[in-house]
């Protein structure tokens, strides 16, 4: 059964154990920043039997236990906490801004992609030089500066362990779009930063993949050992709610940054921050550079 609210919102159940919630039929930042904010507060109040909250681009997933928490209880809880919510312009997010170093154009993405040019759009191009062309930039360069040079707000974790998809805090007619590839790719090294449709993402390990790809960082993101600094807590690194700013690095810096990843030194450089979305709406370039101090 599907019951929808009159903000539009659709509540659907799954099964004997599950609930998820569509707040909106496309991606926007309002959306997802209204998910966290719903889901946020759930946890808050986390009721018993309540086993998973699972926020995602625009709406979110929780699992219960129906031999502890009554679900009709718990669905009447999840209506109030969106009417609460509302547009969520009054919620301020705690969370991080994070600093990236990613090698555009490397080797290793490159070798890969030239693998699979029968699977792109087009096959005489690297994946770059396509974004750059079918987005109006004049060359890769520029296209580079307009990746890196805006923050990126974390929607979701997930797809494969700790990969992030993180969605462009620019106004919608500057954001970048580029189509996933025509097939699938069987490889993809580990910590390529991709792109698809509206999101870009770093891929946590090797594997198959769609996205095209720009660049890798030597940055891990993932580590089920947890031998890094960076993940004494849990072996995913990246939260919802994270703001990534993408710093291009040359191959010389690189080099130096995983040979510091390869000793166990090496920590992402980060600093708290509140993130509200009625400002950021306001003056989005003005509040990105305001959030981007505290890297500073």
């Amino acid at each position: 059964m599907t019951a929808t609210t009159e903000t539009g919102a659709r509540y659907s159940w799954g099964g004997d154990e599950f609930i998820f919630v569509e707040l909106a039929e496309e991606m926007s930042l309002q959306a997802n920043f209204r998910a966290m904010a719903i889901t946020g507060a759930l946890r808050e109040q986390r009721p018993d039997g309540l086993v998973d909250i699972c926020p995602a681009n625009a709406s979110y997933q929780v699992r219960y236990d129906p031999d502890v928490l009554n679900p009709h209880t718990l669905m009447k809880q999840l209506k109030d906490l969106e009417q609460q919510v509302g547009d969520a312009s009054d919620v301020a997010l705690p969370t991080r801004v994070l600093e990236i170093p990613v090698l555009y154009r490397d080797p290793w993405t490159t070798e890969t992609l030239m693998r699979f040019r029968d699977r792109h759009q087009d096959p005489d191009a690297t994946d770059i030089a396509y974004a750059a062309r079918i987005n109006g930039y004049a060359d890769e360069d520029e296209f580079i500066a307009a990746h890196s040079g805006s923050p990126w707000f974390t929607s979701m974790v997930g797809f494969v362990a700790g990969l992030p998809f993180k969605y462009q805090m620019v106004p919608r007619d500057r954001q970048i779009v580029v189509p996933k590839y025509l097939r699938p790719r069987t490889d993809t090294p580990k910590q390529t930063v991709g792109y698809g449709g509206c999101f870009s993402c770093i891929y946590s390990v090797r594997g198959a993949g769609g996205y095209q790809m720009f660049g890798i960082t030597p940055a891990p993101i993932y580590d089920p050992t947890q031998s890094m600094p960076d993940f004494t807590d849990f072996m995913v690194f990246f939260r919802p709610g994270d703001i990534v700013k993408f710093r291009p690095v040359d191959r010389d810096e690189y080099d130096s940054l995983l040979a510091s990843v390869e000793a166990k030194e090496f920590r992402i450089k980060q600093a708290p921050v509140d993130f509200a979305l009625a400002p950021f709406l306001d003056d989005p370039d003005g509040y990105n550079a305001t959030l981007l101090e505290a890297l500073r």
